[in-house]
């Protein structure tokens, strides 16, 4: 039946793009006009009782007066963006914009509009998210809301650049409003000028293709003692970095038989004329795992969203510590990417977590599989899951039957039940969607 949806969607799309081409060709004063037509135009239809047709009138001359001025701007234009290499979800995008006037002529009342790429999604994405919405949006119940438009990354403003003579060159600062995680792709610039009336704006365009990586949203975490403790690993001075182990030099001494050529310390023998050795002492770290439940039918699911969150707020915690950290999720594989001493650091985290998609095709035994055969090499374990039901809680059953030390953080539309662990409410927070950063808060 997903044939009469059809009709909406192209309703959707048409709609939208009328709307994204008046806000951006019309200015303020503009569509105060448009909208003061409409009403005239109603309002006067009939000419005999009403002289509000004659507004309707004057109405529509300025508006094509505007239009066929619109037709005169002539220029060409060069740009150059200074953009940062990341961004962070729910935080302002800032950079540069150096634009270069081409022309023998001076453009004066110039204005920079953004041009992203079309946000605008597939059918079978747009009817993805109606159909979850149709679900969670339950008939007669009015503390429910629809989400948002969940495929808008990103908003942005117009700038108004000072004179450019010709020739010359000027900078403006640009600020874009991300709202979620992912690519934000730059199609181009447009430069607008509008007519002597102020209504409507002609256009420029020129392209200039670019991208940037914006990151999870983070939310600030108290102090915590996270599970878990300095645990000793089998592996080597290469390993270290891997295993959780590493060497550290502490002195030198006689050769004993069984040693190692690579710890001969070779300017000790030619001193003293016998094989000295260099002798170490392990030293360990914590390591933690990081269980990231990506398990949802539906791919901009609010949830998963708030869950990325969360792991991203924990990656850029435990990674300023003397410890390891193991990102374990499934995706079109199983993940495992280890972060930390001697690793990768925390802004390669956040990169990879930007990037994480929902899994649709793969049951949550794949990441308890994932999880099981890890497990053994870390100190603690932090699950943040996206609901608590009953293969999830089986799932942590498992792990503390292991004797894992355990912080479990289930979200979700819906309050879950505790059940056993009501009796440690430090290992166990649930994480209420629109409240994740109050809970986050208040763990110790």
């Amino acid at each position: 039946m997903t044939f009469l949806y059809k009709p909406f969607y192209w309703s959707y799309r048409g709609a939208s793009g009328v709307w994204y081409w008046a806000q951006r060709r019309f200015t303020r004063a503009g569509l105060c006009v448009v909208v003061a037509g409409i009403v005239t135009g109603a309002v006067g239809v009939d000419i005999e009782n009403s002289v509000t047709y004659q507004a309707f009138a004057l109405l529509v001359g300025l508006g094509l007066f505007a239009f066929g001025c619109s037709f005169f701007f002539r220029g060409q234009f060069s740009v150059t963006r200074t953009l940062p290499r990341v961004g962070t979800a729910g935080q302002p995008l800032v950079y540069r914009v150096t634009i270069r006037n081409l022309t023998a002529e001076n453009q004066i009342g110039l204005t920079l509009l953004e041009d992203l790429v079309d946000p605008r999604p597939a059918f079978a994405d747009w009817l993805g998210f109606q159909l979850a919405e149709n679900k969670r949006v339950r008939p007669f119940r009015v503390a429910q809301r629809r989400r948002k438009n969940p495929f808008r990354l990103a908003t942005t403003k117009a700038v108004e650049l000072p004179p450019l003579p010709a020739g010359g060159t000027a900078e403006a600062r640009l600020e874009i409003f991300t709202h979620r995680r992912g690519i934000l792709q730059f199609a181009g610039v447009t430069v607008a000028r509008p007519d002597p009336l102020g209504l409507f704006r002609s256009f420029i365009a020129v392209a200039a293709p670019a991208t940037v990586l914006i990151l999870p949203r983070r939310y600030p975490l108290p102090p915590i003692a996270l599970p878990g403790a300095l645990r000793y690993q089998e592996g080597g001075v290469a390993l270290a970095a891997n295993v959780g182990r590493s060497e550290e030099f502490v002195a030198l001494r006689d050769y004993r038989h069984g040693d190692p050529l690579r710890h001969i310390h070779w300017r000790s023998w030619a001193k003293v004329g016998k094989p000295i050795v260099k002798e170490f002492e392990d030293e360990f770290f914590v390591r933690h795992a990081l269980v990231l439940d990506t398990f949802d039918e539906e791919p901009n699911s609010e949830v998963l969203e708030e869950a990325v969150s969360v792991a991203a707020s924990f990656a850029c915690t435990i990674l300023t510590q003397e410890s390891l950290l193991d990102l374990l999720f499934v995706g079109n594989q199983s993940y495992c990417f280890t972060a930390g001493r001697g690793l990768a650091h925390a802004d390669q985290m956040l990169e990879i977590l930007a990037s994480v998609k929902n899994c649709a095709d793969k049951k949550f035994e794949t990441l308890e599989h994932l999880v099981l055969n890890h497990i053994a090499a870390v100190s603690g374990c932090i699950c943040v899951l996206q609901r608590w039901d009953d293969a999830r809680q089986h799932f942590v059953k498992k792990l503390r039957a292991l004797g894992v030390p355990l912080l479990v953080l289930p979200a979700g539309g819906e309050k879950p039940d505790a059940g056993p662990w009501r009796e440690e409410p430090e290992n166990f927070h649930i994480l209420e969607i629109g409240h994740v950063e109050e809970a986050l808060a208040k763990l110790k």
